[in-house]
C-alpha cells in the first residue's frame, strides 16, 4: 500500500505526532509518498524510510490514500492535488476545530491500523464548479466548500442579484454572499447563521453576508441546479473567493456555478460518523456552566 503524506507548516510541538506516524505507516509496511515541500520543512531525524517517494506537482501522485496533515484548511489544499484521481484523503487534525480533519492526534494510531486491514469507509464529497468567467483560478475552477463573494476593502454595499435555474431569487444588499456545499455548511456559512447540512443531501446553499434586509435569510436549493450571479455597486472590481484561493473580479462579470462533474473521496473511520463529529467540535451536550 502506498500512502502519501501532505503537509503545509511545521512546527517542533507536532514533532511527536509526526514521528509516530512514520512509525506506524511503516509497521504496516507501507511506501510513504510525501509532498516535497513539506517533507523540507521537517527535521532530519524524522526517520523516513530509505525509499521514500515524493510528489511536488498532482501529476506526480499516485497512492491509495492521501494523508494531510494539519487542519481544515490543508486539505482544502490537497483537492487541486488530488482532483478528479478519486485518491481517499485521511485528515489528521493538528489545528483547532477540525471538521474535515476529523482525527485527532491521539487517534493516529487506531487510524493507521484500520486502514492497514481496511476497516474504514469513503464519503463522497460534492465540489462546486465555477463555469463562468473560466480562467480566474487558473485550471483549479472547483471548491470543496464555497464559493463567496465580498465588497473590495469598502464601506459601499455590494448588490448580489441571484437567479436558480433561470428564476430570479433575490437581490442580496450586504457585505456579500457565500455559495456553499454541504462540506462547507459546517465552514463560513456555519459563521454567518447557515444551516448545518448533512455531507449526502445534494444540496447547495446560498447564504448572504451581513445582509441589510434582516428578513433574508439562508436558501437551500437543489444540487443539480445552476446559479447564474450579477453583482451592483459603486465599485468596479470584488473580491472572490474559491475555498482559500482569490482573485478579483469585475462587476461587468456574470457568474454561473454548478455542481462539479467529479466529487472527491474523504476517508471516514467506522467509528466515527457526521453526526458525532458535529456532537464533539460544536460541544452538543455539554453542560460547561461550571
Amino acid at each position: 500500500m502506498k500512502i502519501a503524506i501532505f503537509g503545509k507548516k511545521y512546527s517542533p510541538k507536532d514533532r511527536e505526532y509526526l514521528s509516530l506516524l512514520i512509525i506506524k505507516l511503516k509497521e504496516i509496511n507501507a511506501q510513504i509518498c510525501i509532498y516535497k515541500p513539506f517533507f523540507d520543512l521537517l527535521p532530519a531525524d524524522l526517520n523516513f524510510p530509505v525509499k521514500t517517494e515524493f510528489f511536488s506537482h498532482h501529476k506526480d501522485l499516485s497512492c491509495s490514500i492521501l494523508i494531510s496533515i494539519g487542519g481544515d484548511g490543508t486539505i482544502l489544499d490537497t483537492i487541486p492535488f488530488v482532483r478528479d484521481s478519486g485518491i481517499p484523503i485521511l485528515g489528521i487534525n493538528l489545528g483547532r476545530l477540525g471538521f474535515l480533519s476529523s482525527i485527532s492526534k491521539e487517534e493516529i494510531v487506531t487510524a493507521i491500523d484500520s486502514i492497514a486491514i481496511g476497516e474504514y469507509e469513503v464519503e463522497k464529497r460534492a465540489l462546486l464548479k465555477l463555469e463562468k468567467p473560466e480562467n480566474i483560478f487558473g485550471e483549479i475552477d472547483f471548491a470543496l466548500n464555497d464559493i463567496t463573494l465580498y465588497r473590495n476593502n469598502t464601506t459601499s454595499l455590494i448588490v448580489i442579484h441571484v437567479y436558480v435555474d433561470g428564476v430570479f431569487l433575490n437581490s442580496y444588499w450586504g457585505d456579500g454572499l457565500i455559495i456553499s456545499t454541504p462540506t462547507g455548511s459546517t465552514a463560513y456559512s456555519l459563521s454567518v447563521g447557515g444551516p448545518i447540512i448533512t455531507p449526502g443531501s445534494q444540496n447547495f446553499l446560498i447564504a448572504p453576508i451581513a445582509s441589510h434586509n434582516l428578513t433574508v435569510r439562508p436558501v437551500v436549493i437543489q444540487d443539480s441546479s445552476e446559479i447564474r450571479i450579477k453583482i451592483e455597486g459603486r465599485e468596479d472590481k470584488y473580491l472572490m473567493t474559491l475555498d482559500s484561493k482569490q482573485s478579483s473580479i469585475n462587476k461587468e462579470q456574470e457568474l454561473i456555478i454548478r455542481r462539479n462533474d467529479f466529487d472527491v473521496n474523504l476517508v471516514q473511520m467506522k467509528n466515527k460518523t457526521f453526526f458525532s463529529t458535529i456532537r464533539d467540535k460544536l460541544l452538543w451536550g455539554f453542560d460547561n456552566r461550571n
